[in-house]
């Protein structure tokens, strides 16, 4: 049965709206990146009609709740405890209450552990919906002027320099634009990271998006780092658009050995080959003897 038993209503600037009914089911919610006036008119009513809000930090979800003078009880779900509240919200929803699930920003189920109850719906035959909003990697796409066409959102990179040049090195051979999610006590070794394995491919880094001191640095991986250089360390939420390889097979010799020569400046032979051959899909074993010449002063 229904847990709301008072008549839900939000307000805005002053003014007071009455929310309609909403249906039982889990109503998954996007809310704002930063700027709370980016919240959509139906979001705020499902958010106000809802018995339960479902979010990952309760602080942050009150600030939207506050602005918006809606009264509905917020309830901590997120990876610590979401297994074992899990079955408590299916009993719930089964008994035909209607709750609404929010991340901290953007669209719910973008690297959060919301999906895990979604299934769990759909195999209990409890409706799910959805309030479309804000989402960071699709809102770094658009500010990044990169290519839009052809995307592939790949989520946060390893911590561990290996494991991450290892996703980087499989995520390089995609002919895709890529978005990821970084930490700001991350991204530099990340940049260096995209550097050594993608070379020189475009890249925009965004940061604190749609919020007072929103940031976008253009350029490829080295270059961004050479703007960060001695600047304090970045704050708040970042994300990394990288656009797609280019037609790395069918560079002139020319070219070739001009990137390769630009390797062999920080790398030996070997190394410098193996980085060559995965940007451009050459052969190592060829690149290898071409660095080697290069090095013994051939061409």
């Amino acid at each position: 049965m229904r847990i709301q038993t008072t008549s839900p209503t939000y307000t805005i600037q002053d003014h007071e709206f009455q929310a309609p009914a909403l249906t039982a089911g889990l109503h998954l919610v996007a809310t704002p990146l930063g700027n709370l006036a980016d919240v959509s008119l139906r979001s705020l009513a499902v958010l106000a009609a809802a018995d339960i809000v479902l979010c990952e930090d309760t602080r942050i979800t009150s600030r939207l709740l506050q602005r918006y003078s809606i009264g509905t009880r917020l309830k901590p779900y997120h990876d610590h405890n979401a297994a074992s509240i899990r079955p408590m919200l299916l009993e719930q929803l089964g008994a035909g209450a209607a709750i609404a699930l929010v991340s901290d920003a953007g669209m719910p189920m973008v690297s959060d552990p919301g999906y895990k109850l979604v299934r769990d719906c759909v195999e209990h035959d409890i409706a799910v919906d959805v309030v479309p909003g804000p989402t960071a990697p699709v809102t770094a796409l658009a500010l990044s002027g990169l290519p839009s066409d052809r995307f592939l959102f790949a989520g946060f990179l390893s911590a561990k320099q290996g494991a991450r040049q290892r996703q980087l090195q499989e995520l390089s051979k995609i002919p895709a634009t890529l978005l990821l999610f970084e930490s700001a006590t991350r991204i530099v070794s990340s940049l260096k990271s995209i550097a050594e394995v993608m070379g020189t491919r475009p890249v925009a880094v965004a940061r604190e998006m749609t919020k007072l001191h929103q940031e976008v640095l253009r350029g490829d991986a080295a270059g961004i780092l050479a703007q960060l250089s001695g600047r304090p360390a970045l704050k708040g939420e970042i994300s990394i658009v990288i656009g797609p390889p280019e037609g790395e097979g069918d560079l002139s010799d020319e070219d070739l050995c001009a990137r390769l020569s630009d390797l062999l400046r920080d790398h030996p032979a070997s190394k410098a080959a193996t980085i060559l051959a995965k940007q451009t899909g050459r052969p190592k074993a060829a690149l290898y003897d071409l660095a080697v010449s290069l090095k013994n002063g051939g061409a």
